[in-house]
């Protein structure tokens, strides 16, 4: 496996040993694409120390993540002006966390590394579907004449795995080329009871890959970010959705991408961040537990 470390303790709960796990929490510190303010790279591990203001216990699933076979393997140790040698690592790590039956949860960073995580994800699961949670499509074929970007990255994840295997929730920005081409191989949903709900069925326990930018929320909620774009989800709605809808999809990874400590008042988004990521293990654990059972 590649070089990992770890400038702090793990994060809150996450105590298993990595060969005893089902999930695999690393963090990918990339933001060398991003195209207006930078800083993701600095929230692993910024993220993993405010975890402590947050319980380890989950009112919303009524699960603990300290009870539950979740590890932290640290930060990956990336080149920071090699983009392509950066995500070559992404990409190994998460074939081997793949290659031992587990779940692999990448704390960004960027949102360009969720392009080797999901390619990894289609060469373990062939039938893959992409859930990606996010104010932006990112369905550019290009920007500023770079086909790897995080503006480009779900253009470069249907490429990979095909058209009608995306499905976009939060979208509010983009180009009207990106939603014309967004319309022609994914899906957008809006945020809607039935609607999501019925996110589940047609899905029909398909390997799902999720990716969460975390300016899907409004930036009232999240203001540490690097493209912050009004109108977004409230945290509640958000933590709803993924106590009560994800379990239900067959979770094979996810990631959380985007946060911006520089530009974080108060902490605010980060903390936040750290019960995302403590929601979403344990919504992933509850939705492999499920598929075992069914």
């Amino acid at each position: 496996m590649a070089a990992f470390y770890f400038p702090q303790a793990r994060f809150l709960g996450a105590e298993t040993e990595p060969e005893a796990a089902e999930v695999v929490i690393f963090g990918a510190p990339m933001d060398g694409t991003v195209t207006f303010r930078p800083g993701a790279r600095l929230a692993p591990g910024r993220i993993r120390e405010l975890s402590v203001a947050i319980e380890t216990y989950s009112p919303y699933q009524d699960l603990d993540l300290e009870r539950l076979p979740v590890a932290d393997l640290g930060d990956l140790l990336l080149p920071l002006a090699d983009a392509a040698s950066a995500l070559k690592l992404i990409r190994e790590t998460a074939d081997e966390i793949y290659s031992q039956g587990k779940i692999p949860a990448a704390l960004g960073g960027e949102h360009l590394i969720s392009l080797p995580l999901i390619e990894a994800a289609f060469k373990k699961h062939p039938d893959l579907c992409v859930l990606h949670l996010d104010a932006h499509t990112d369905l550019r074929d290009t920007w500023e004449g770079e086909k790897l970007s995080h503006s480009t990255v779900m253009r470069r994840v249907v490429e990979t795995v095909g058209a009608g295997r995306l499905w976009q929730l939060g979208v509010r920005s983009g180009t009207g080329a990106e939603f014309a081409y967004a319309r022609q191989v994914g899906h957008m949903l809006a945020y809607a009871e039935g609607e999501l709900a019925s996110l589940v069925e047609v899905l029909n326990d398909r390997p799902v890959y999720l990716s969460l930018d975390i300016d899907v929320l409004d930036p009232a909620y999240a203001p540490g970010t690097g493209t912050p774009e009004a109108g977004g989800f409230s945290s509640k709605e958000l933590l709803r959705f993924i106590s009560t809808i994800v379990p239900r999809l067959n979770i094979c990874g996810f990631d959380l991408v985007e946060v911006a400590p520089n530009y974080d008042e108060a902490e605010r988004t980060c903390i936040l961040a750290a019960t995302l990521l403590r929601e979403l293990a344990i919504a992933a654990i509850k939705s492999v537990r499920r598929s075992v059972r069914g």
